[in-house]
């Protein structure tokens, strides 16, 4: 039978207080599951993605390891492919809210082993003003929390050092103003954050009831957060946050394929823990089960 081929594209700052031992030891059992393994350790910003442009379409899957972000940048390269191979997770970041959604273990070995068992899933991939992201574009409060924390925070902190930055967003806590558009309803007004997402977990902040996402169904959940007139008002939405009451409180909660949103003012953007600048317009839409994912 004719051997696999494998890349693994290796971010080396992800995790970086992480022991690399158990890295070897999901090589190990890749390669004894029958693939041929090439690695790649990035070397700069976009280099994953780059790299999985370029030589994506030479093998029969494409191996993310490091952060979500990581992930992001493999799977913007493979969803350009006219032909993209299967895609995997080893998941060595600080914070692995879609390896949390898809269940994928954060020992290397055993996320190892599920990608050997060749168990496909296809997945939806978001599409942001052209660019891609797999599950999540968001805006607002804590948004800049998840690209603004120091990398050594991450790696030392993990889900605190999101927590500790996103508390720094407080005290500048302001809504913004904006008319969105999705599936032909439209919304205009002040709202505190908004996210778009294909996930069970944003930021390592905020959870969505696992039963109410489904990942390959053409349909992303949209949640807004309305900026509260009283302190009566910012009390029920912490509450229905808190509680997953996400059809209550004022909050808006939505499953959209695709929305438009406008605004005057300065509003930069996260996808999947990335920094994006703001734009006067942006154009989300959903590309049905646009990568197949081993799990």
């Amino acid at each position: 039978m004719k051997s696999r081929k494998l890349l693994m594209i290796v971010n080396p700052r992800a995790g970086k207080s992480k022991s690399r031992g158990p890295l070897f030891d999901a090589a190990a059992a890749l390669s004894q599951s029958g693939y041929l393994l090439s690695i790649h350790m990035t070397t700069a910003p976009g280099d994953a993605a780059e790299t999985a442009r370029r030589e994506g379409g030479r093998y029969d899957v494409v191996v993310a390891v490091g952060g979500d972000g990581t992930l992001n940048e493999v799977a913007s390269g493979l969803v350009d492919l006219r032909r993209a191979p299967l895609l995997g997770y080893l998941p060595q970041g600080s914070t692995n809210d879609f390896a949390a959604s898809l269940h994928i273990s954060g020992e290397p070995a055993e996320a190892a082993a599920a990608i050997a068992r060749n168990v496909p899933r296809r997945l939806d991939v978001g599409r942001w003003n052209g660019k891609s992201f797999l599950y999540v574009a968001s805006f607002g409060a804590f948004t800049r929390s998840s690209y603004a924390a120091p990398q050594a925070a991450k790696n030392a902190l993990g889900h605190f050092a999101y927590i500790l930055e996103g508390m720094k967003d407080l005290s500048t806590l302001r809504p913004y103003q904006i008319r969105l558009t999705a599936d032909g309803e439209t919304l205009d007004g002040e709202y505190l954050f908004g996210a778009v997402c294909n996930s069970t977990s944003i930021g390592g902040l905020m959870k969505l009831d696992p039963q109410r996402v489904v990942l390959d169904d053409g349909l992303f959940e949209l949640l807004l957060i309305p900026s509260p007139k009283t302190a009566a008002d910012l009390q029920s939405l912490v509450h229905a946050l808190l509680n997953q009451e996400y059809d209550s409180q004022g909050l808006v909660f939505r499953h959209v394929s695709s929305l438009h949103l406008e605004t005057a003012e300065e509003l930069p953007w996260s996808l999947d823990g990335e920094y994006a600048p703001s734009a006067p317009a942006v154009d989300i839409e959903n590309f049905r089960q646009g990568l197949t994912m081993l799990l």
